[in-house]
């Protein structure tokens, strides 16, 4: 999840609504996380995909705000990962802080009822500040279901988001056009392949949260193809003519995610939501960015809710989680009225929102502007 940084430039501020049109839907596909009975009748089934849009839309906007910085030899390393931290990081500090309150507010126990020690969750806490993932069974992966970053789930995201910015900063900014061509065709296929060859079990690409089984090589699968597809449409990006795009690629988003699990009917291949996927990530997510970076903003109503969603997605895609985590242990642990329940899923929603606001507002952005002024 990128933000532009260079203030001469334009400003894709469609680009940055669309993002928080998809951190308020990864939200409610968390909520259905709460009634699934498998990963494959789930609320909003593909909301998991927002992660790989988030991934195109990262590779386009960190291409255009630093690949012409690099050729005059004044902008170093330094100088980007700096940027990137600053960016990034402040939200996966208190992230963590908010995980780790939420898992004292638990009682300090795993969801098998097994006590954890409060330094254990401590140590978590600091391991997760410093991006430092968990595998499964070990002493900081203190809920026992396997996360990387069992105090703030979605922070995995953030691990491979960083992974593809030191691959930036190395090597992609450096190839031509052509050759990054080659690279992301070339991930498109192996992409494909893993997909279609059924290594996640289910047909699917909800992976990279956790290091078990195939997680790690189909995370990393997911954040190369989309980031280096990103990197690639903003080398070759030429605007359309397009009206009402804001509007447009939102419902575009919605119908994607909301599209149940793909089960193939009688005389179909079994590939069917593999196949889906497939489409979703190298069709369907660049044209959505492509409409949105050549869309303008046409009224003040959509223009400010376009800010306003642009401000608080990564906060909200940070912070949501840990309010998750209480919701998810308050509906396991008994039989719960209908009315309760919606009581419960508005109030986990406005909730997330609210502290992602305040975040943004009070924290984030004062902390940003901070070290920004740091020499």
């Amino acid at each position: 999840m990128a933000e532009i940084l260079v203030k001469e430039k334009p400003h894709f501020h469609i680009l940055d609504g669309l993002r928080g049109v998809a951190a308020l839907l990864v939200v409610i596909f968390h909520v259905g996380e709460g009634f699934a009975t498998n990963a494959t009748d789930q609320f909003l089934n593909h909301g998991y995909l927002a992660v790989d849009f988030f991934f195109v839309l990262s590779g386009f906007v960190v291409g255009y705000a630093y690949d012409d910085r690099w050729a005059g030899g004044g902008f170093t390393l330094g100088n980007f990962f700096r940027r990137r931290l600053i960016r990034l990081h402040p939200m996966v500090l208190l992230g963590a802080v908010l995980g780790a309150l939420s898992f004292a507010i638990q009682g300090f126990v795993k969801w098998d009822g097994t006590e954890v020690a409060v330094w254990n969750v401590i140590v978590a806490m600091l391991l997760t500040m410093l991006m430092f993932p968990a595998w499964p069974g070990a002493m900081h992966e203190v809920r026992g279901n396997g996360e990387l970053f069992p105090l703030n789930g979605p922070s995995w995201s953030l691990f491979f988001e960083y992974i593809a910015n030191i691959a930036y900063a190395l090597i992609l900014h450096r190839l031509t056009t052509r050759r990054l061509a080659t690279v992301v065709a070339l991930t498109a296929v192996a992409y494909a392949a893993f997909d279609l060859s059924n290594l996640s079990g289910s047909w699917f690409m909800n992976l990279g949260w956790t290091f078990a089984d195939w997680n790690l090589p189909g995370g990393l699968l997911r954040v190369g193809l989309c980031f280096g597809m990103g990197m690639l449409l903003q080398r070759i990006f030429k605007p359309w003519r397009i009206k009402g795009a804001f509007t447009l690629c939102s419902l575009i988003l919605l119908v994607l995610f909301a599209v149940p699990y793909v089960t193939p009917v009688e005389g179909t291949t079994h590939w069917s939501n593999a196949i889906f996927e497939i489409v979703c990530v190298a069709v369907c997510f660049p044209i959505v960015v492509q409409m949105g970076a050549s869309g303008t903003l046409k009224g003040r109503i959509t223009e400010t809710l376009c800010k306003f969603l642009g401000k608080i997605s990564y906060p909200l895609y940070i912070v949501h989680y840990p309010v998750m985590y209480m919701l998810y242990s308050w509906l396991w642990s008994g039989e719960r009225s209908t009315e309760a329940i919606v009581v419960a899923v508005a109030a986990a929603v406005t909730t997330s929102i609210v502290i992602a606001y305040l975040a943004m507002r009070f924290y984030d952005t004062p902390v940003r502007a901070w070290l920004s002024g740091k020499k």
